[in-house]
Formats: C-alpha cells, sequence, structure tokens
C-alpha cells in the first residue's frame, strides 16, 4: 500500500514540475487602470472581451507587453 501511494505523490509532483517549466501563454489583452497597475488584468484573449470588462469603469484596454515582446522576439530569432 505505502508502494502505491508513494508512486501516485511522485507521479503527481512529476506532472506539477513538467507544467510549470512549460512556457505561460499570455493573453494578448489587458485591462489597464489604477486599479490593476502595470501591466494590467491580462486574463482576455480577444480586444471585445477587455472591453466588455472595461465597460463602465475608468479602464482601459491594450496589448499585453508579454505577448507583444513574446512575438516581436519569435520574429527576430
Amino acid at each position: 500500500m505505502r508502494r502505491i501511494l508513494f508512486a501516485a505523490v511522485s507521479a503527481i509532483l512529476i506532472l506539477v514540475t513538467v507544467g510549470s517549466l512549460s512556457p505561460a501563454v499570455a493573453d494578448r489583452y489587458c485591462l489597464q487602470g489604477r486599479r490593476w497597475g502595470h501591466p494590467g488584468n491580462c486574463q482576455f484573449e480577444t480586444l471585445q472581451q477587455c472591453r466588455a470588462a472595461a465597460a463602465g469603469t475608468h479602464a482601459s484596454c491594450g496589448i499585453n507587453p508579454r505577448y507583444a515582446f513574446g512575438r516581436s522576439r519569435q520574429g527576430r530569432q
């Protein structure tokens, strides 16, 4: 029983470690304003999603700097 438990815990730890090593995919748009700081709340895949979340607030939407920098860097390699 201990071997099965040890094997299960080991497998979970390996999967978590491998998952954390893969690069995170940055979403394209960030909700930006005083409340969120810089670069902002960057969980939006489309500009329309970001604008819908910003509606009625004193916030705006901009391109995620991590996404923009990642794309320009890939083109230079």
